[in-house]
């Protein structure tokens, strides 16, 4: 009898911890419980951030593999893409080697996935959502930034699960609050006409391995002082966002590609606080002032690591500056069409090393806007040792580039990601710059 009672004591006990778990887990991830999470989260917030900030600071630090070993990579890579064309496998064939990794195909819209292998440059390990399965929105709306719909796109991308992003049809998503997304996903827009408009946009703060891909993004708008969900089990106060296109902040293995981005209230592209392993592809960008700003300050030296690279993008009609603006860290701006600035196309500051290879610069008309380069608020007995160099440039209409530093090639091998092609095929690798116009059964 003894031994039954105690036999029941302990089971009583273990069933009342069981239940209290179980309590406590569904008001963490029932969405409906606001305001019991809210108050968890309130105090809270604060440490945690601080704690996946410390782990994103080790992740990116081993981000980058050593340069020569990443460049040799895709030299070899870029072999077999020729051979292969030489086979009539790739008959379609642009020197694009991203694009004719994929775009060939007529059944892409089957192999979408396919796309996560065919990165290049220093953000070419970014494979978003290849290991998770596909998330269809079905939902423009997003009426609640805290308890998403299923079906929304704000619910797929908080989701801890690697997802493959897709659209269900042609969506104007206006969101009333940034997009903050998790780790490990795709947003594939490919086969529809999807825009990101009027509202606050992405904001890619302490993750990594995210893919953008296919989305026309324009008039983002400042946003925030505000609760704001970022994890199926998370929320929190956030502060004003400036409104850019594409906020990346302390993150890393990150590809933007094929995307058409204009008119926002910032920056376009913007990468800050340690964010590192990144490509900027085939992307247009138009109508804006301040482009792409990399790099958060001349005081902050987590950007030293920074290495980020700029290839096969259109730089159009309406633009003024920052082509990009760097700081610190390391940058490979290769086979660009710069097409339009009223300022300049490709500033720096704090001793950034910028390494320039096989652009078409065309400067504008303005006699005094001539100079690609522009060291900003620096002297030039500070700027004259910094490493910018170009090299097999196009330079059109009177534009020049101002180099500095070393000419050896040692010099640029931190800032090298992939061999650059000759300027003269610039025209035919981005004249399909931005969103493309995808069918299924056809190539895209």
């Amino acid at each position: 009898m003894e031994v039954f009672k105690k036999h029941y004591v302990i089971c009583s006990f273990l069933f009342l911890i069981l239940l209290l778990a179980t309590v406590h887990s569904n008001l963490a991830l029932n969405p409906r419980n606001g305001e019991t999470e809210s108050l968890k989260n309130q105090s809270s917030y604060n440490s945690s951030m601080a704690a996946r900030e410390k782990e994103m600071e080790v992740v990116n630090e081993n981000a980058v593999q050593d340069p020569e070993e990443v460049s040799s990579h895709i030299e070899m890579s870029m072999r077999n893409n020729t051979e292969r064309r030489k086979l009539g496998y790739l008959s379609c064939g642009t020197g694009n080697p991203i694009d004719d990794c994929w775009r060939c195909d007529p059944n892409w819209h089957r192999n979408r996935k396919r796309l996560a292998d065919c990165g290049i440059g220093f953000g070419r390990n970014a494979i978003g959502g290849r290991e998770g399965r596909y998330y269809v929105v079905t939902d423009s709306h997003d009426d609640d930034p805290v308890n998403p719909r299923p079906g929304t796109l704000r619910h797929a991308v908080i989701q801890t699960a690697p997802l493959w992003i897709v659209f269900k049809r042609d969506m104007v998503i206006q969101l009333k609050q940034e997009l903050i997304m998790n780790s490990f996903k795709t947003i594939d827009g490919r086969g529809v006409n999807v825009h990101i408009a009027y509202g606050g946009c992405l904001t890619l703060q302490f993750i990594t391995n995210v893919i953008i891909h296919g989305l026309h993004i324009h008039d983002c708008k400042p946003t925030g002082n505000a609760l704001v969900r970022s994890s199926p089990s998370h929320y929190g106060w956030r502060t004003m966002a400036d409104g850019d296109a594409v906020s990346i902040f302390g993150s890393s293995h990150i590809w933007i590609d094929h995307n058409s981005l204009s008119k926002c209230a910032d920056g376009l592209v913007d990468a800050v606080m340690g964010s590192t392993a990144i490509t900027i592809s085939n992307n247009h960008f138009a109508h804006h002032n301040e482009v792409m700003l990399l790099g958060h300050s001349d005081s902050s030296y987590r950007d030293k690591m920074m290495q980020v690279t700029i290839a096969y993008n259109h730089f159009g009609k309406g633009l003024i500056q920052r082509m990009p603006r760097c700081r610190h860290g390391y940058f490979h701006v290769v086979n660009n069409d710069y097409t339009h600035w009223e300022m300049y196309a490709i500033g720096g500051s704090a001793s950034p090393t910028i390494n320039s290879q096989g652009n078409r610069y065309l400067a504008p008309a303005n006699p005094f806007a001539k100079e690609v380069t522009k060291r900003v608020d620096t002297a030039e007995s500070k700027w004259h040792g910094w490493n910018w160099r170009s090299e097999g440039d196009l330079l059109l209409n009177g534009a020049y580039f101002t180099p500095s530093g070393a000419g050896a090639s040692a010099s640029y091998a931190r800032a090298s990601s992939l061999g650059a092609k000759s300027s003269s095929m610039v025209g035919t690798m981005t004249s399909n710059a931005g969103v493309l116009s995808c069918r299924k059964g056809r190539q895209c």
